[in-house]
């Protein structure tokens, strides 16, 4: 059932958290522009605030409850504005939100994105607040309309949930056990999108690596990818997040073996003392997974590798910090997504004794900052002079309007700032460019760029920029600070691997 709107009501979605949560907003503004809804225009409040929040941080609700305030006031001067809350920590909470803010009119779960539209329309008729909190997954949300945010690149979930029980994460009680698609479903829904014009996906799951698991199938992400390299026009395959514990050779032979297949890897560590990955219930050693990473390198010398580390587990000693300085050295990571712990409500390690003092987590995760700043600048100094494929990104560089250069992803994901040449590359567009320097964070290629390569990607790219006034995003992305930006997107640095 899809719910009718009387007339264009506008809608914005904000959204919080990992990727998982953005591929979910994409789903959320799908389904309302299905039922007649029209994105708002940037600066003006929607007849619709729909938020998909997140549960990881420990200071989730106070942002949360903190927005919701601000937008009180919007609300008890048009009576007919409708504000909704979703995602994890409506998972969560559920009746709370209401009773803290009985201003809301639905909230919804992680298990039911599915069905806001009706229940905004219910909620809209008997002048009363929606609360439909499902403990099993409804729909899978890939089933669902979607208003994509790119027009060259687009995420596609393998999986849903988390077998897992890491002590520090909430998210398998908020998204349930792992469920998979089936091969031939992803596979179809790839096929959709590079005929739209897509180049880049990035396949998605809690744990990809272990997909397969539900119809017994060890091997299927690696078949999964190798599959993807058959798929005409399909140029760059990602995937995120693997666990190390389930990481097999035969993923590593895809990767190297599959030509569209990008030699990147971001694979969260989470810490390297063997004593703290046991009280956070990872069930691999620091041993592992450095084996892991020889192993990829060894098929791909050219890999980039990325992570996730945890700073100031309960009972971390200084030896145990130690430990993990020492597998940062020797893995010369590319990148790393660094994080304080904090409590996260509802997890085991929220009561767990020895919560080590903030001063003593502050001065430990500095000095990881400053070892894993040095190596990744070191990494990027080794890119000068090589000549890169960038994929043309919009909104990636930040200063790109004063400094002229335009921004895009090399194939193994650094984030590159180039001097266009004389032809104007579209988002989607591809450009060769030669880098010219190298910064912790991103490398420059300052010449002009050397070739540029226009794609079915940038035709799809311009054909949105025609399209009706108002028919932008309506996807706002309000992801909280949550580590040291890095040429990752940000919402990758969730840290639920």
């Amino acid at each position: 059932m899809t719910a009718t709107v009387e007339s264009a009501r506008t809608y914005e979605v904000r959204t919080y958290g990992c990727q998982m949560n953005v591929h979910d907003s994409e789903r959320l503004s799908g389904l309302l522009e299905d039922a007649g809804y029209v994105p708002a225009v940037q600066g003006e409040t929607a007849d619709v605030v729909v938020f998909n929040t997140c549960a990881v941080r420990e200071n989730a609700d106070n942002k949360l409850y903190g927005n919701l305030g601000h937008l009180r006031p919007s609300k008890v001067g048009n009576p007919g504005m409708q504000i909704a809350v979703g995602g994890c920590l409506a998972q969560k909470d559920q009746g709370e939100i209401v009773r803290r803010a009985p201003w809301v009119d639905v909230v919804f779960g992680t298990h039911n994105i599915g069905s806001l539209p009706v229940l905004l329309e219910r909620a809209r008729v008997q002048r009363e607040a929606q609360v439909e909190i499902k403990e099993s997954l409804e729909t899978f949300p890939s089933t669902l309309p979607t208003k994509r945010e790119s027009a060259y690149a687009a995420w596609v979930s393998v999986s849903v949930g988390c077998n897992n029980t890491c002590t520090f994460c909430i998210v398998p009680a908020l998204r349930g056990k792992e469920k998979d698609r089936r091969p031939g479903d992803v596979l179809n829904e790839v096929r959709t999108l590079v005929d739209q014009g897509v180049l880049e996906i990035t396949l998605l799951g809690q744990n990809v690596n272990t997909y397969g698991v539900e119809f017994g199938d060890r091997l299927a992400f690696g078949k999964l990818l190798r599959a993807c390299g058959d798929i005409e026009g399909l140029e760059r395959v990602r995937f995120t997040s693997p666990h190390p514990a389930a990481f097999t050779d035969d993923v590593i032979a895809a990767m190297a073996e599959t030509p569209n297949v990008m030699h990147q890897l971001h694979m969260p560590l989470q810490s390297g003392s063997d004593r703290v990955l046991k009280a956070m219930r990872r069930s691999y050693r620091a041993e592992r997974y450095l084996g892991i990473i020889e192993r990829v390198r060894a098929a791909m010398p050219d890999a980039a590798i990325s992570t996730d580390i945890i700073v100031g587990f309960p009972g971390e000693t200084e030896e145990d910090f130690q430990g993990t300085l020492d597998v940062v050295r020797e893995s010369r990571f590319a990148n790393a997504f660094t994080f304080q712990y904090s409590i996260r409500p509802g997890t085991p390690a929220a009561t767990m004794d020895d919560q080590v003092p903030k001063e003593v987590v502050q001065e430990r995760y500095e000095r990881l900052v400053a070892l894993q700043t040095e190596i990744s600048w070191a990494e990027n100094k080794r890119q000068v002079g090589r000549t890169l494929d960038v994929l043309v990104a919009e909104g990636e560089g930040r200063k790109d309007e004063a400094t002229h250069r335009m921004s895009g992803r090399a194939p193994d994901n650094r984030l590159v700032h180039f001097t266009p040449g004389a032809e104007t590359p579209r988002p989607g567009d591809v450009v060769s460019a030669e880098v010219t320097y190298a910064a912790p964070h991103h490398l420059v290629a300052d010449g002009p760029a050397l070739r540029l390569r226009r794609t079915r990607a940038g035709d799809a790219w311009e054909a949105r920029q025609g399209a009706p006034a108002g028919a932008g995003s309506g996807v706002m992305l309000g992801m909280p600070s949550i580590g040291r930006p890095a040429p990752l997107p940000e919402t990758s640095g969730c840290s639920v691997s």
